[in-house]
């Protein structure tokens, strides 16, 4: 036992790589062929990888724009200032269909191209990183685009596999790199059947795996997966990985921190890696996580039906599309969106509410704005913005807690609706954190 008390390789505890290229291969199928321990390494999960991420392979003298997906996943939002990004992050609004608006983003892409352009014909200087250069940053991206393609937080959405093809074609035009947070893709269920070895459903294809299947890609890629057992076996293990080309996962693992202290979370990837081998969590995700979270989730789909949807709330992501064969009927993740009946004020004024009056804390759509980008903001306050959604959480609560909470939420909308029928001003004095 010596070997796992000691500094890991910087890549990761080799045996939990292979275990998981492994399973990894079974879960996705890659169309390219199977998933290979060079593309591994081993993380102390997905919000520590992301730091890294950017501290190896970006610099904000040269790095341009983060853009991520919103509504977002605002605790990356300080993740990406504490890196230098504080006022360069930028909001790219989701669609209905594809998941994402490409054609706002490309239009977002072309315009800081072009600024950047413009900065250094007026500076003289050339167009190039200042501070990262050199063999330890053999590759310093223009731009980030972060996003979490399967079963969002927060808005449930699965990017579908065609706008996902094209999410990696702008990536390679504009030479981005494409972080996607991949933590709900093992969570995912059919709706139509009562089996629960048969309810396990096929996660659509990772950014990353595209990127390997198309070609004219290069050495270092323009995707990375970010994943985390966070989601699977508990925050506490803090252990996850990334999963690129081999030149960028070995990159990744020479970050100054893994230089210095060794593979994160050595001694707990042996365990995991027991967990792996002797097919224990694969049994366990099968058997207990996707049971468990299906049962929780048609609880909350039964009550939302029965006593939100006649208050005139409607769903923004019931039934979630961009699967591996672009089918309906699958669900997964641990996050449905409603948008909050016609008349009522800002989602968040009603959380307030609900926190004060009714004992019931609910996130809603302001949370999810990106940090510092006013036009972020504004199309979350506009009509049908998503400053008039709520997010609602089935992983966390029992059946009858979540069959609770729904009725807590129908009698806050019931009081909220009667106050503005009164003419109260229902925001004074409303005061509620954002971040």
């Amino acid at each position: 036992m010596a070997p796992v008390l000691l500094y890991g390789p910087h890549q990761g505890y080799p045996p939990l790589r292979r275990e998981l290229a492994q399973w990894l291969s079974e879960v996705y199928s890659p169309p390219t062929g199977a998933t290979t321990m060079d593309r591994i390494c081993i993380t102390n999960g997905a919000s520590g990888n992301l730091a890294n991420v950017l501290i190896k392979f970006t610099d904000p003298s040269y790095t341009r724009r983060i853009f991520m997906v919103e509504p977002t996943y605002f605790l990356a939002c300080p993740i990406f200032e504490d890196c230098g990004f504080l006022g360069k992050l930028r909001g790219v609004p989701e669609t209905v269909q594809d998941g994402v608006d490409i054609d706002f983003l490309r239009r977002e892409l072309e315009n800081a191209e072009l600024d950047a352009r413009n900065a250094c014909l007026r500076s003289g200087q050339k167009d190039e990183p200042a501070a990262k250069c050199g063999p330890c940053y053999p590759h310093v991206y223009k731009y980030v685009i972060y996003l979490v393609p399967t079963y969002s937080n927060p808005s449930g959405k699965t990017v579908s596999v065609a706008m996902r093809k094209q999410l990696v074609l702008l990536a390679r035009e504009f030479d981005a790199l494409l972080i996607t947070d991949d933590v709900y893709d093992f969570l995912s269920w059919q709706e139509d059947t009562e089996s629960a070895h048969d309810a396990v459903a096929k996660p659509p294809p990772r950014l990353v795996d595209i990127d390997r299947s198309l070609p004219g890609g290069s050495v270092h890629g323009n995707c990375v997966s970010n994943g985390s057992f966070s989601k699977l076996i508990g925050p506490g293990v803090r252990v996850g990985w990334a999963e690129g080309t081999p030149a960028f996962v070995s990159q990744l693992a020479e970050v100054g921190s893994s230089s210095s202290g060794g593979a994160p979370s050595h001694l707990a990837s042996t365990f995991v890696e027991h967990m792996l081998r002797t097919q224990w969590l694969q049994h366990y995700i099968r058997d207990i996580l996707v049971p468990t979270y299906k049962e929780r989730y048609c609880a909350l789909m039964t009550a939302i039906a029965d006593r939100l949807i006649p208050l005139g709330y409607a769903m923004e992501a019931k039934i979630l599309s961009g699967t591996a064969d672009e089918t309906s009927g699958v669900a997964g993740g641990f996050f449905t969106y409603l948008r909050l009946p016609l008349g009522l004020p800002f989602a968040k004024v009603v959380a307030a509410i609900a926190l004060k009056d009714h004992a019931l804390r609910i996130a809603f759509g302001h949370m999810f704005t990106v940090a510092g980008d006013h036009g972020s903001v504004a199309r979350a306050e506009a009509d049908g913005g998503f400053a008039y959604c709520v997010r609602l959480c089935w992983a966390w609560h029992e059946a009858d807690e979540i069959q609770e909470g729904v009725l807590r939420l129908a009698a806050v909308t019931k009081d909220v609706r009667a106050r503005v029928e009164r003419g109260e001003d229902v925001a004074a004095g409303i005061s509620i954190g954002i971040r």
